[in-house]
């Protein structure tokens, strides 16, 4: 695929854009499909290893590797498409297209680091299945602090907005930046993004030095699901903690 050169304000630049969003826009709904899917799976296979079905169990577990390394070649894809996306510049020459897109493909697996069965939905779903009969108990391998580290860890960067000090999980509209990933109040962040006090736009997060783009400010299809998960995690700490105050009380009497 090729492209001849064009000035960035040309009509041939905002076909490549319009179309590199629409491409990275589906790939993010493919990736919640997968967690969707992920999610579902693991509920399926607690109540099978309730009922002492480890065979299914096994094949469920190993289904949800196939669907986090599915789920790795996708985010590999939307970071290829993001960054063909922020950086084609059109020139003079043709651009070979298909070889851009292979080379940074190729450059962006070789950078992870990330292995499918170690993944974050791959120890949840472990970890749900242990609990069904061993809740409390460390797996093995694993200490204690690792129990409580998965039980309570997420995909999210931050956990309350850094605008309005509210959890993630209380925002009425939440919204992710493409480029840092950090979630903010979709009212509040637009106002700062506007406001000149606000070092252009730059992330409010300490420490972020990404500038915010209005248009790459979004609700993308993955943040309610993993807001979701924060909100049932929270939920189910907040029992686990009731249990163990009750547990106490019991001891003392």
């Amino acid at each position: 695929m090729a492209s001849t050169s064009a000035p960035r304000n040309s009509a041939t630049h905002g076909r490549i854009t319009s179309a590199a969003s629409a491409l990275y826009s589906d790939n993010q709904t493919l990736i919640a499909e997968i967690r969707k899917a992920t999610i579902m799976m693991k509920e399926t296979a607690v109540d099978l290893e309730l009922d002492n079905n480890s065979e299914k169990v096994t094949k469920l577990e190993n289904s949800v590797i196939e669907l986090v390394k599915a789920s790795e070649d996708c985010t590999h894809l939307s970071n290829t498409i993001q960054s063909i996306q922020n950086e084609y510049q059109p020139a003079d020459e043709l651009t070979n297209f298909s070889k851009l897109f292979d080379d940074k493909i190729k450059r962006f697996k070789a950078d992870s680091s990330t292995v499918a069965e170690k993944h974050l939905w791959v120890r949840q779903f472990r970890e749900a299945i242990w609990n069904v009969h061993h809740a409390g108990q460390p797996m093995p391998g694993e200490e204690q602090e690792d129990i409580v580290m998965t039980s309570t860890e997420s995909n999210l960067r931050n956990v309350t907005c850094p605008l309005t000090g509210k959890p993630v999980t209380e925002l009425a509209e939440p919204v992710r930046s493409v480029d840092c990933k950090h979630i903010y109040e979709k009212k509040a962040i637009m106002q700062h993004i506007r406001s000149k006090a606000a070092a252009q736009g730059r992330c409010p997060v300490a420490g972020c030095p990404k500038k915010l783009q209005a248009d790459r400010v979004v609700c993308d299809p993955l943040l309610p699901i993993e807001i979701d998960e924060l909100r049932s995690m929270s939920k189910q700490q907040t029992r686990d903690d009731v249990i163990e105050d009750f547990t106490e009380l019991d001891e003392d009497d």
